[in-house]
């Protein structure tokens, strides 16, 4: 027998191993079904089914996300039921250390994804058999609406069954941690290191799938009061006081996913009253039929929402991802006359000076008492906003889990269409609260005859017109990525866009400001500006690129776009000649 004839019976008898435990009936069968093939020589068979046991999914800030399928690599019954042992032990041993003789409290959400309703139940049960105090999101609701209930139930711990705007295939699983587990700045949101490694550990300990119980019975399933709670709560965040303007056409679309009733709702009670759904995408669809891929960032997700923006001769079209975490925006560019979708950089940009506005009327909090914050990777606009209006301003890691954690947030984004309008209410990525606010803005400049892209201007004429782009390859292999790093590393590039490099940073050291992540950044002698790093979600290294240009009147702003736009293509060309492309 040769080595690969062992490794595969090997493979096979694991896989048999796993079908004879696995509580799903269907996964279970699927992976029989599987071996059968694989046995026959069936060469795909043999490659999936090695993937499928490829290692076991490992837990990280991103909690799980995976295909759905049978065995240790996929999301199914049996790695969630682990992982929901492994946390339960993990939040039982940190209230017990942090308030002994307290019962912890959980809650869980779930989107309406292929098993999300049973991953959640599932978690339920083990929670609550494990001693948690536990309560169930009444139906399949937005991710936002689960970081909400982690705060308003005082919960020590949350958990949301999603895979966000991932391909229909996937699903995956989001942690959030409460009271006793983290600060008060964090309380809400997304784990971070080391709480990810301290809950592998404990998912790592539990023992045999039959040792975990499941409870028939004890968990809460919350009313649907807690989704009004929410959408009064989040339509409360206008000011009509000072913006009252409601005269706005709005086009909508959740992307098929589980945002459009509530996101109507909240905009309806925040008075915009005129808002359509795009018909096709209006109701919940874990096949995502209509889409390639459900993130409104992709090409082609919001040609349907475009296209009834255009019938309807709506003033704004707004998109949700499909658990609506994050927040598109699409209007008529007065520059071309057609419909643009905008930048994240470009919204986080105008909902930052929006909030600026609302806090200099004494709306929300006193003037100067609050910090701006966003990711690394996105505009440095925000920081020149909060600067002039005299806030303080903060740069994290990528991903939001960072900024929801600044002490004294008032506004965070990210340039992945990532907004956090309300941090006392949601300390984490909302695109309802955010499409709120983006619906007052835009509402305000029409009713001084503006567009949005008139407020952007505005601000290009005093901190400057930043203009950004991105770079993203994928690749097969992930040690193609440390190669690729690798190859930055040892030869720096010297200039980008015919600027020379003055400021070379490797993030993977870290400093005062920021903790080590692998990444490069250059700064270069006119502010040019390009980070490079691997995804943290994907096979992909993912370039950033912004340039800054001058401009002293409206007058000059068509020849400072185009002048930013070849800048950033000599910069982009720059990039892919460091990169060997």
């Amino acid at each position: 027998m040769t080595s690969s004839d062992a490794a595969l019976n090997q493979l096979l008898t694991d896989a048999r191993e796993w079908a004879s435990h696995d509580p799903d009936p269907t996964t279970s069968a699927a992976l029989l079904e599987l071996t059968d093939l694989a046995s026959g020589g069936d060469a795909g068979a043999v490659q999936e089914l090695g993937d499928s046991f490829n290692g076991t999914l490992q837990f990280g800030t991103a909690g799980l996300r995976a295909a759905l399928g049978p065995g240790p690599n996929r999301m199914n019954r049996v790695v969630v039921r682990r992982a929901a042992a492994g946390l339960a032990a993990f939040l039982t041993e940190v209230v017990a250390a942090a308030a002994p003789g307290t019962r912890p409290r959980g809650v869980v959400g779930f989107d309406a994804r292929y098993n999300s309703d049973i991953f959640a139940e599932e978690t339920a049960a083990i929670f609550t058999a494990a001693g948690i105090e536990t309560f169930l999101m009444p139906a399949a609701l937005p991710t936002p609406l689960l970081a909400y209930a982690v705060r308003a139930l005082d919960c020590d711990g949350g958990v949301m069954v999603t895979a966000s705007h991932n391909p229909p295939q996937d699903n995956g699983y989001k942690v959030y941690l409460g009271r006793h587990a983290v600060t008060e700045s964090g309380r809400g949101s997304q784990i971070v290191a080391p709480y990810d490694a301290q809950i592998a550990e404990k998912i790592e300990a539990v023992g045999t799938l039959e040792s975990i119980e499941l409870a028939a019975a004890g968990w809460t399933v919350l009313p649907g009061s807690i989704a009004a709670d929410y959408q009064a709560a989040m339509a409360g965040l206008v000011d009509a006081e000072h913006f009252p303007a409601r005269d706005l056409k709005i086009v909508l679309t959740p992307m098929h996913g589980v945002g459009g009733e509530t996101a109507v709702s909240v905009l309806n009670a925040a008075g915009f009253t005129d808002v359509t759904l795009v018909a096709e995408q209006a109701e919940p669809d874990p096949d995502f039929p209509t889409v390639a891929f459900p993130n409104p960032e992709e090409p082609g997700a919001l040609d349907l929402a475009l296209a009834a923006a255009a019938e309807l001769g709506a003033d704004i079209v707004l998109a949700n991802d499909p658990d609506a975490d994050r927040a598109a925006v699409a209007a008529v560019d007065p520059a071309t006359g057609d419909w643009r979708m905008l930048r994240g950089d470009e919204v986080g940009a105008l909902l930052g000076a929006h909030i600026v506005a609302r806090m200099a009327t004494g709306a929300g909090e006193e003037p100067r008492a609050g910090v701006f914050a966003n990711s690394i990777v996105s505009s440095r606009l925000l920081s020149r906003i909060a600067a002039a209006a005299g806030y303080a301003h903060e740069e994290t890691l990528t991903g939001f889990k960072w900024i929801s954690r600044v002490p004294g947030l008032t506004y965070g984004y990210e340039e992945a269409l990532g907004y956090c309008v309300a941090p006392d209410l949601v300390r984490d990525k909302d695109g309802i609260s955010a499409a709120v606010l983006i619906a007052e803005l835009a509402a305000t400049a029409k009713a001084d005859g503006k567009t949005i892209f008139d407020t952007l201007d505005e601000l290009y004429l005093v901190h400057g017109l930043h203009a950004s782009d991105q770079l993203s390859i994928r690749v097969a292999d992930l040690g193609l990525l440390d190669a690729m790093m690798n190859r930055l590393r040892v030869n720096p590039p010297e200039a980008f866009g015919g600027s020379g490099v003055e400021v070379f940073t490797d993030l993977a050291e870290g400093s005062e400001a920021l903790p080590p992540t692998d990444g490069l950044l250059y700064l270069t002698r006119d502010q040019s500006r390009v980070i490079i790093r691997p995804s943290g979600t994907e096979p992909k290294l993912k370039c950033y690129l912004e340039v800054i240009q001058a401009v002293e009147s409206a007058a000059e702003l068509p020849a400072a776009r185009q002048a930013a736009r070849t800048s950033l293509d000599d910069v982009l060309g720059d990039v892919r000649e460091a990169l060997g492309l």
